[in-house]
């Protein structure tokens, strides 16, 4: 069946032959906008049937005449003869605007409210737009859709709105009230069941008649509403706002109000006896030809901008379910924050990119007379909300701060860039208007454009769903081009995201670019394309849509000052990891208050066991939770859950293990953006192409690896060997004890003292590893030397390291550390004779690391030295190393400290963690 045409003349005739011919079970009265026949301009030989489905009568009014029906009449009606020199209307700061949206008049008691602050308002004249209940216009938009589907389904769906409607008026309602404004709502679903039945049988819908039926949402909240002020004793009028906006259509979606028209509508609305409180239709309005339309969705904003504009009002409250405008999505960004105020300039832009503030058009028709638009939140009243006005000094901070600067953050989803790329565009006149005049006529809406000074390429975004048909109507209109390799390509890049920095303040302000780049590049975001506006109130970048989250965070995070949060996965919770775990706990707190620093462990592994957490694991209880909420280790779901945490910008994993394979992750760790903290010596020990290959990726990329802790623990041997090599000295060797282990042996190996008495004392007090051969075959020291010689410039493997072995080659091969330990003592005399002879001659034994960088080679063996030496003058554990350097050539260069020790070694683990964590815009 053909869609058919419906061309009114007589509306009256037209309901009642629809309703007997097709719909007997409802009565059927005339459609609330249709005009008595007495003010009716159609002609009247009833409807005609033509190709196209047209409303006349039933949506289009007469002259100026008002509708007597009650639906719509307005308190005073006003005859065609009235004039405008005859109005009474007052503009100017008498008038204060509110504007109710659907979730503020979703229930009676939500209602209910908006009349108590709409009393509580002691401006001397209000005027309030509302929308329709919460959910109606969907159901409305609905119904339209279901009858020119053909589905009877619309029926009941239209009693759902007719019982939603009805239940509502009873519990705020009462008496005369109430049985008014049911025999209206009746009423008025009885012609929308004639007017959907004729969508149903034409199989079609205009979209005049869809806005007619749609907009009833919007008539039934204002009438309530103001029977529930009434009910209340204070007088209050009620405005069908289609009798008085006139709006031009101007595209799809899109309309422009005509102020002057709409004035004029104005002032002979007011001729009558008008209440001091006006409850006004939002989101409807009527064209030039006097036929309802919309403002299309999420109108209700513009229209309580539009009116008050026409009455010059004092300010413009808008009033939503929040606290007011946030500094970035909170939802995102839990550390976003409520802004005072916005410039029209900045909440413009921020609608523009999908910033849940304003209907993007809201801010032009009070712009023109500094009416401030007010954000409050009507389930909060004590939030004092977001002012949006004309700004003239920085209400939000320090006037010179650079976070002054950006105001806020917004993003757009689910958008895709297309990259139109060739030699021949350079120079070429009409080229962007080529491909920009092909974007028009596919219908499809550009976000943000990009082009290079070369002319070589421009790039665009556009919507996800509409990319297709913008991609392959460029490839057909440049076809020849194409074959001809003046344009090398059409490309289509899936799954991005805009991110916008807006701030008025940001004009003229040097550094925002590099900020705001800056801190992207340190949560390892890359950037596909960036536009920025003559005016610089706004900087937008395009980047993957999977990375949009950690961007909003790391951004934000940077400008406003809000915690510098680290995502950190522990690995290894045994003595060091347990120990940097306690050391977290007890620091956390004072991290958070004094240095903005928000450590999060998302996990814990061990080799066999590990727990997750979504927001951050309790450090006082987590031995707890490992018996609790244990699941087997698996080390890349691991790094993965802690990695792909989108709440938080920036991963750590900090490797607390001695293990070989989870050194072997480092370098997949840090290509795909973690950061990597470890006092594991593997990695920078192990082979040497890998180790280059480690290096050069941390080079390369804003990714950190920090592993202060794998020399001297806590001591700063990396740092100082990096800070030297930077500023241009020239190391000459390095010296050493490295070994806290062999460092207490050696510091207690005197007198009559045997070697391994003294190496069971080390034992018994927690010194050595549980094999102390571990400790005394020197391969320990022989990492730490070669790290440093790496460091150095030297390419050296391990097995080009010389080092003493001070177990006995007979002792090697012993079954167990027991059995060492018992069979020691029978090789006591080398190791005596040795310390006697050197105490004969006034010497000290100490078993030293050395690097070499003249001869290029690491050393590892037993030395004597004088007994004035600093390497002479230690105690207990402690650990020291010299650097000779050109600089410090005559007198060498020492770090001296406790080189051993769960508490000192995952307290260098700790320092590099907040080095991090400066390095990523925490105070340093």
């Amino acid at each position: 069946m053909g869609s058919l045409a419906l061309t009114c003349s007589s509306p009256s005739s037209f309901l009642r032959r629809v309703s007997r011919a097709n719909e007997p079970r409802f009565p059927i009265s005339l459609p609330s906008r249709c005009l008595p026949r007495s003010q009716c301009s159609c002609k009247p030989q009833g409807w005609s049937i033509s190709t196209s489905l047209r409303i006349g009568c039933s949506l289009e009014r007469a002259g100026n005449a008002t509708p007597k029906n009650l639906h719509v009449a307005s308190i005073a009606a006003v005859s065609p003869e009235e004039t405008i020199e005859n109005s009474s209307l007052p503009k100017g700061d008498m008038w204060s605007v509110h504007k109710f949206g659907g979730t503020c008049m979703g229930t009676a008691e939500r209602i209910q409210s908006v009349a108590d602050i709409v009393l509580g308002d002691p401006s001397e004249r209000k005027l309030v737009v509302v929308s329709a209940m919460s959910k109606v216009t969907d159901m409305m938009y609905n119904l339209v859709d279901r009858a020119q589907s053909r589905d009877d389904a619309y029926l009941s769906s239209l009693d759902g709105v007719y019982e939603k409607h009805m239940l509502t008026a009873k519990q705020l309602l009462e008496g005369d009230d109430l049985v008014r404004f049911l025999s209206q709502l009746h009423s008025d679903i009885s012609n929308l069941k004639a007017m959907l039945r004729a969508i149903y049988i034409a199989g079609h819908a205009t979209e005049s008649f869809s806005d007619f039926v749609v907009g009833h949402g919007e008539l039934w909240s204002a009438q309530m509403l103001s029977y529930v002020i009434r009910k209340s004793g204070r007088p209050c009028s009620w405005m069908d706002t289609r009798d008085v906006l006139i709006v031009k259509p101007t595209g799809a979606n899109q309309v422009d109000p005509d102020y002057f028209e709409s004035g004029k509508k104005l002032e002979k609305w007011f001729t009558g006896d008008i209440a001091d409180t006006i409850i006004a239709t939002g989101f409807i309005a009527s064209t030039p030809k006097n036929i309802p339309t919309t403002l299309k969705r999420d109108g209700s904003d513009f229209s309580a901008a539009i009116m008050g504009a026409l009455v010059k009002a004092r300010q413009v409250t808008i009033w939503t379910d929040v606290d007011g405008v946030y500094s970035a999505d909170p939802r995102k960004v839990s550390e976003a924050v409520i802004l005072r105020t916005l410039s029209y300039q900045e909440a413009w832009e921020m609608s523009y990119f999908g910033a849940n503030v304003l209907h993007p058009r809201t801010i032009i028709p009070v712009m023109k007379y500094n009416i401030p638009i007010l954000i409050r939140n009507v389930f909060n009243l004590s939030a004092p909300g977001t002012m949006i006005c004309q700004q003239t000094g920085n209400e939000n901070g320090d006037e010179n701060s650079l976070e002054s600067c950006v105001k806020a953050f917004a993003t757009i989803d689910n958008l895709a860039l297309v990259n139109v790329e060739g030699t021949g565009m350079a120079g070429v006149p009409g080229t962007a208007s080529a491909i920009f005049g092909t974007v028009k006529d596919v219908g499809a809406n550009v976000i943000m454009i990009s082009q290079a000074s070369s002319e070589h390429s421009v790039c665009f975004a556009v919507p996800e769903e509409e990319v297709k048909a913008v991609s392959d109507a460029l490839e057909s209109r440049f076809r020849q081009a194409l074959d001809a390799g003046r344009l090398s390509k059409v490309e289509v890049i899936h799954n991005c995201s805009i991110l916008a920095a807006v701030g008025q303040k940001m004009a003229s302000t040097p550094g925002v670019s590099a900020t705001l780049f800056d801190s992207l590049a340190k949560a390892n975001i890359n950037v596909r394309a960036i536009a920025q506006g003559c005016s610089e109130y706004n900087i937008t970048v395009v980047l993957k849509q999977e990375n949009c989250v950690r961007a909003l965070r790391a951004a934000h995070s940077r400008f406003y000052l809000s915690k510098t949060t680290l995502a950190m996965g522990i690995i290894g919770p045994g003595l060091i990891g347990s120990t940097l775990l306690d050391q977290l706990r007890d620091q956390a707190a004072v991290l958070k208050d004094k240095f903005n620093i928000d450590l999060r462990v998302m996990g814990i592994t061990g080799s066999r066991a590990m727990i997750l957490s979504e927001s951050g694991i309790d450090l006082t209880r987590w031995r707890e939770l490992q018996k609790e909420k244990a699941q087997a280790a698996d080390l890349e779901k691991f790094a993965q859950h802690v990695h792909e945490n989108h709440f938080f910008p920036n991963t750590v994993l900090v490797d607390c293990t001695s293990d070989s394979n989870v050194a072997n992750h480092y370098y997949d760790w840090l290509r795909k953006g973690i950061h990597v903290i470890t006092p594991n010596k593997k990695a920078n020990s192990g082979p040497l192409d890998r180790y280059l290959k480690l290096r050069t990726l941390q080079r390369k990329s804003y990714t950190h690896y920090f592993y202060e802790a794998t020399v001297g623990a806590g001591l700063p041997i990396i740092g100082t060997l990096q800070g030297l090599l930077e500023t241009g000295d020239k190391i000459l060797s390095i010296e050493g004890i490295f070994s806290g282990t062999l460092s207490y042996i050696f510091n207690n190996f005197k007198g009559t003292r045997t070697f391994s008495e003294v190496v069971a004392e080390a034992k018994a007090a927690g010194y050595t590893e549980p094999d102390p051969r571990d400790d005394l075959s020197g391969t320990d020291v022989a990492r730490k030397v070669i790290i440093l010689a790496r460091e150095s410039g030297l390419k050296l493997e391990l097995s080009d390291i010389q080092i003493a072995n001070l177990v006995p080659e007979p002792l090697r091969a012993s079954s167990s550390a027991a059995e060492f330990m018992n069979e020691l003592p029978n090789f006591d005399g080398d190791l005596s004779k040795q310390r006697d002879d050197a105490e004969a001659a006034g010497e000290v034994l100490r078993y030293v690391g050395v690097v070499d960088i003249a001869n290029e080679k690491g050393i590892v063996e037993l030395r004597r030295y004088s007994k004035d030496h600093p390497f002479a003058q230690l105690s207990g554990s402690d650990n020291i190393i010299s650097f000779t350097t050109m600089r410090y050539k005559d007198q060498p260069l020492i770090v001296r400290g406790p080189g051993a020790g769960a508490e000192v070694t995952a307290g260098g683990v700790f320092s590099d963690i907040l080095r991090l964590a400066s390095y990523l815009g925490a105070p340093s």
